[in-house]
């Protein structure tokens, strides 16, 4: 078993996120340096070491789908202008703008959750745990896991990513990081869909979307 003080020390000694670290820990069994290893071999120890430096510049993207039934505003910022004008770099803004057409986050991060939202949504998933019957010495922990994939509907980093659904938007995020060799962040974003709150068609727009990327 992974303890919390394993995680402290690999993130420690390379600066990668708790959850990569608790990751590749497991998938090394314990073993701290074949962690590190792995880390290096994925490229997010040298991703991490960027993510503290300051990006100031980017782009604002839009994206507009379906004849202007969706339409998004994304701003992904950089360290450098040069970056911004990267080709690779407005690939990347573009498929984060499709993303949020697709899939429709409220939150960049799961940070940004406010925390009476998330107590309510445990409420709920507790309540829903008991009338299904489970036994109440298991239910906190199945609220846990149900909260996390709360968390992949509303947060664009924790979102499966639509063109490769094995991995999420911040794993494709720290890919760039480590490729390109700059901090990135995807700072914020707006999405509108026509006739929003207004009763409509049900359309699958997601599937729309996707279709669009094949």
């Amino acid at each position: 078993m992974i303890t919390a003080e394993q995680v402290k020390e690999l993130r420690e000694r390379t600066g990668a996120g708790m959850m990569d670290c608790k990751k590749v820990l497991t998938e090394a069994k314990g073993d701290m340096e074949k962690a590190i290893e792995l880390l290096r071999e994925k490229g997010l120890a040298a991703a991490a070491k960027k993510a503290g430096r300051i990006a100031a510049e980017g782009l604002v993207e839009a994206y507009i789908h379906g004849n202007g039934r969706i339409g998004v505003l994304v701003e992904v910022n950089s360290e450098t202008d040069f970056v911004a004008k990267n080709e690779e770099f407005k690939e990347f803004v573009k498929d984060v703008a499709m993303q949020i057409a697709a899939a429709n986050p409220q939150y960049v991060s799961r940070e940004e959750v406010p925390a009476e939202m998330v107590e309510k949504e445990k409420e709920i998933l507790r309540a829903q745990a008991l009338n299904e019957g489970k036994p109440e010495k298991i239910v906190d922990k199945m609220v846990e896991g149900r909260i996390e994939k709360f968390y992949k509907e509303v947060c664009l980093l924790e979102q499966p990513f639509i063109k490769d659904p094995d991995k999420s938007i911040k794993d494709l995020l720290t890919e760039k990081i480590a490729k390109i060799g700059e901090n990135m962040n995807i700072r914020r974003f707006a999405r509108f869909e026509k006739g929003e709150g207004l009763e409509k068609r049900d359309d699958n727009f997601a599937d729309e979307v996707a279709n669009m990327v094949k």
